[in-house]
């Protein structure tokens, strides 16, 4: 018999016991039932060839559910869910994110300074630490608040082609052919 077809007969004559078995202790778990016998069912395949596997299938399927149960339950006291609409971590103090953030806004700002003249007055007001209103930004430029949103517009397009020319392709991952 082929290893795949050891895997199949096992599948079949195991089906209807894993599935009612998974059901049954998935609610106590606290996990989903479809998730449960996922586990139970690699289990059972990882350790078919086993000499320590006893001849009764049915203890065999139960064992595996209890302990796929046990894990899911020392997994549960450990994870905990995210707040409702929160963060998955309070990033706010990692030095890594900090760094990241300097190094963006060090790129950004020497990505304005190369843009043309006015392009690259108009975003250095806007990118101003004292952030101005468009009635302060217009006043400065010397010219009209109304022709800001525009003009604003099409720096940032500008900006963003400068930008996504820069950028340099991912490098393949995985197996090469």
């Amino acid at each position: 018999m082929a290893p795949g077809d050891a895997g199949r007969a096992l599948f079949h004559a195991l089906h209807a016991l894993v599935r009612a078995e998974a059901t049954a202790e998935a609610h106590a778990a606290g996990v989903e039932a479809a998730d449960l016998e996922q586990a139970v069912w690699l289990r059972l395949l990882e350790r078919r060839a086993g000499p320590e596997a006893p001849a009764d299938p049915a203890r065999r399927v139960r064992a595996a559910v209890r302990a796929e149960v046990r894990t899911a339950r020392r997994r549960a006291r450990w994870e905990r869910a995210y707040p409702a609409g929160g963060s998955p971590g309070d990033w706010a103090g990692c030095p890594e994110r900090i760094t990241v953030r300097a190094e963006e806004r060090r790129a950004l700002r020497g990505a304005v300074g190369r843009l043309p003249g006015r392009c690259r007055r108009l975003l250095e007001a806007m990118l101003a630490p004292h952030d101005p209103t468009y009635r302060e930004i217009a006043g400065e430029l010397g010219m009209s608040q109304g022709s800001l949103g525009p003009m604003r517009s099409r720096c940032l397009g500008c900006l963003r082609r400068m930008l996504a020319a820069e950028v340099v392709a991912p490098e393949l991952r995985g197996m090469e052919r």
